[in-house]
Parts: C-alpha cells; structure tokens; sequence
C-alpha cells in the first residue's frame, strides 16, 4: 500500500534521473549565484551573528516594542544577515524567526552523531523482541535506534532493485539480479516475486500495451539476505537472516489492497482466523514461471537453517506498507516451517492492518515478535476497518509492540504534511533517527541525511531547511542532517495517478 512517494517509474526515465543525479556537483548553489568565496561571506556572518552572546542584542529582537521601534530593530538584524544579497525574494522576516535562529544555532553547535553501533552481544534477544522490546522503546533505546533504521534501509534497498528494473520476462524465469544492500556485511541468497490471483481481460493489453510493467500479474517484491561478515556476527551476537519487502508499486498490487474482505486462512484448524483477501493473494499466488512468495520464503529459510545448523541464529523480517503486512503473513508461514526454527521478528513501517483477533493470536501462539514503527499522521495505518462477509462481521485488529512517532516532532517537516510524507519510508526514518522519546523533542544532532529527505519530500520540508539542504557549498555541512548527495533517490509516483488507474483497471474488470 506504498503511496507514491517510494513508487517507481518506467526504465526508460531512469537514464534521465541518472544524468541529473551525475550533474548534481556541477551545479550552483540554490541559494544563488553568488560566487563561493561571496555565499561563505555570508555564511559567516550568519555565524558570527548566532554566536553573539551579548543580552542586548537578544533583548532587542524579542522584547516588546512599538511597532517603529520592532521595524528599525528587524532591519538591523536583517543588515547583520544580509539576507537580502543571497535571495531577494525569500521572506527572511518569515524565516529569520527568533525560534528559527535558536534552531540553527543548536545546530551549528551540536556535533552530529549516528547511534552508536554497540556490540549487543548476550542482549540481542532482548533487542530482538524477546521481552516485546520493554523498556526500550520510550525513551528509544540508541541501539535499538539504529537497529530499526538499519533494518528500514534494507526496505528502501528493496525499492530500489525494483526501480532498477521492474519489468518481468513473459516467456522464462527472470535471471538472478543484483540488489545494493546498505550493510555490507550481508550478502542476498533469495529474490523474491509477489503474484497477483486477478487478471485482465486481453481487451485492456490490446488498447494499452506499453503499460508493460504496471500489469503485469509477477513483481519482484524483494530478497532473502544472510550476515556472513564474522566481525558483525560477534557484535551483534548471532547470524541475522534478512527478509525485506517492499510496499506496492503495480496497479495489480493496488488491485490486491482494495480487496479488504477477510478470508480463512488455507489450511488452519480454525475457521475464526481470517486475513485481508488482497494480501492472501500476494502470498500465495503462484506466477507462471516464479513460485509463489510463500513457498519461496520456506525454501530459503529452510536451507539456510540446515546450512548453518548449530549456530545461533535470528529471523529479521521487515517490510513498508504492503511489504509490511505481508511481513506478518511471511512470519506465520515461515514460524511452523522447521522443527527448531530461530527466533523470528517482524520490524513494520507505516503497515495496515492485516487480520482479526484470532490472526493476532495465532501469531502470538508461534512466538512471532512484532514492532510496528507508526506515525501518528499516516492514514494507512488505520485501514483496513471492519468489514462484512458470510453473514458475520470481523473487526481488523493490529499485531505486536507500537513504536508511535510523529511529523509534528521533526523541526523540518511542516506539521501540515500531505498524506504521501506521513507514509514515506525515508520520512519515517528520519522521524526514528532524531526520536527521543514522547514528550522530548526531535533530537538536533541526528545523522540521518536531509538531502535524501528534500529530495523526496521537498514540498512538505519547511523552506529555511530546503534552501540549506540543496547547497553543495561545504560550510554549511552542519546544517544538514547527514552527509549531501550520493543515495539512490527514489522517484515520485502521482497517488492520485495510481488511483485513477486502479480504477480504470477495476471497471475492466468488472466488465469482463
């Protein structure tokens, strides 16, 4: 149920998104087009200006004047910033705030720090989920911290080997393909491939055939990984095997996400536990030339249980929106597959709901750990609600421990975001990375990088933040919150464009 904003495009626009990233150096500072040794200028008044400690001067911005009096004041501080010389049309009365300046000073004075990568060596279980993650979660234990927004970066990994290439060959199993992990010291041993039960009618390939991609029935949805880095299996205190899912992307897969009527669960001794129709289809579906994402899993996880029998072993699984809740049908099948199987947990960004109380309990009874990390503002994680079949009606109900965040808590997003923000994956990493607790604010010194964030989301950052953020000039490395450029930037995908085609396909189908 990924909402536009980790979506793909077709492969043909890939070549121009490349050469704009290649470009990216060489162009100027948006700011302006000052020279460099002129922006520095600046930059160093506005430092020289923040570091005064002079009470006076304080006094005379915030103290109660007459309106005369306020505008001779704000012009000073104005001149003192020079604001006008870097961009004239920026409303620097607006931006230049008191409460916007003490920001950018803590800023400029806080050295900025990932969470520490610690050795968890005999507490891994207990970050793994063992005891439902109490008393690590508010305050935000620093190394569950950085657990969750690692296990988050294998998600957007995911997204990207899908942007890379989306399409599936009609008439043979797809090759192997390569997946850029952000932790080098797993490597991938599985792809994994979501097929969709609905079909189209020929009609709709006749009248459009170069949806290619967006119809196809198979997908690429994401990859089984294994730690074989021995350094990393001693700190984190085990061999870590990774199943990484990403949220939706076709409009089959959309299809799925709208079929909300809860359906038995094949194969379960009882009746009462039900699941959402559309993601039971994903899971199980077999493709014409890929297994189904089920059998795929057990396989895998199987084989990787045998070849490193009698090592201690742990089951991650992770996933973003539809990615999320296929996560929790992933770790049902895969928590009954084995004898002794590891301990199996499930990290979830911005996930829906998936069955009802009996799903829940189920999951419960197999040991299954679950952490949903939820904004409060992302509507997704609201649906679906209760829905009626076979004469009975059944309430969805929410698995496992909630690690709640919020937009309102960053001091660079707008606190009125749009629905795309608030369900964005980097937009939820960035909100893990600088959360502290519930009633303490956005930590300032946070690494996570906030050019990836304008870049996905710039229309929803507040603008002081957006100017700094897209300046390749090195003297304003402290007011970003990582490093600049060099990620994989995932593309938009218009919401409202994927829901119109929906349900164009929806009508289709319907009258086939």
């Amino acid at each position: 149920m990924q909402i536009g904003v980790n979506s793909t495009v077709p492969a043909q626009n890939l070549l121009v998104f490349q050469t704009k990233r290649a470009s990216f150096k060489c162009r100027k500072s948006p700011l302006n087009s000052l020279s460099t040794e002129s922006t520095r200028k600046h930059l160093s008044n506005l430092e020289k200006l923040l570091q005064k400690t002079n009470q006076t001067d304080s006094d005379r911005v915030t103290k109660p004047l007459t309106n005369g009096s306020i505008s001779i004041k704000r012009k000073g501080l104005l001149e003192g910033l020079k604001l006008w010389d870097i961009k004239p049309e920026t409303k620097a009365a607006e931006e230049m705030s008191p409460s916007h300046l003490n920001r950018l000073q803590r800023l400029l004075s806080k050295t900025m720090e990932y969470s520490p990568r610690n050795n968890l060596g005999s507490r891994w279980r207990e970050y793994h989920g063992c005891n439902d993650w109490s008393g690590l979660l508010d305050p935000l234990d620093e190394n569950l911290r950085r657990e969750v927004v690692r296990y988050g970066e294998f998600v957007q990994a995911a997204y990207h080997g899908f942007h890379s290439n989306p399409a599936m060959p009609v008439d043979e199993a797809p090759l192997p393909r390569h997946v850029a992990l952000p932790d080098r010291s797993y490597k991938v041993t599985k792809s994994l491939y979501a097929t969709s039960s609905v079909g189209l009618p020929k009609w709709v390939d006749d009248m459009a055939p170069n949806l290619g991609w967006m119809t196809q029935r198979s997908s690429w949805i994401g990859f089984v990984a294994v730690c074989d880095d021995r350094r990393e299996i001693q700190r984190m205190g085990r061999r870590d095997i990774v199943i990484a899912l990403r949220g939706t992307a076709t409009c089959l897969e959309w299809t799925e996400n709208f079929r909300a009527q809860l359906v038995r669960i094949p194969g379960s001794d009882d009746s009462n536990q039900r699941v959402e129709c559309g993601f039971l289809s994903l899971h199980e579906t077999r493709g014409a030339h890929v297994p189904s994402l089920a059998e795929s899993v057990v396989q895998e996880v199987q084989r990787l249980i045998e070849m490193y029998k009698g090592e201690a072993l742990s089951i991650t699984i992770t996933g973003h929106s539809l990615g999320a809740a296929l996560s929790l049908l992933v770790a049902d099948e895969i928590s009954s597959c084995a004898p002794h199987v590891p301990p199996v947990a499930v990290f979830s960004f911005g996930g829906p709901r998936v069955g009802n109380k009996s799903f829940v309990q189920r999951l419960n009874k197999k040991n299954v750990k679950v952490l949903r990390i939820v904004n409060n503002q992302d509507l997704i994680t609201r649906v679906p609600g209760v829905f009626i079949g076979d004469n009975n009606s059944w309430a969805y109900t929410h698995v496992g421990t909630e690690l709640k965040v919020d937009t309102k808590m960053s001091p660079y997003l707008k606190p009125d975001a749009d629905i795309g923000c608030c369900h964005d994956l980097e937009a939820y990493l960035h909100l893990v990375d600088g959360f502290l607790s519930s009633n303490c604010p956005f930590r300032s010194n946070a690494k996570r990088n906030l050019v990836k964030l304008v870049n996905e989301q710039r229309s929803n950052v507040k603008q002081l933040y957006t100017h700094k953020a897209l300046t390749d000039d090195s003297t304003l490395a402290p007011l970003l919150v990582g490093g600049l450029a060099g990620a994989i930037m995932a593309p938009a995908l218009d919401f409202w464009g994927f829901t119109v085609a929906w349900l164009t396909l929806e009508a289709a189908i319907q009258l086939d």
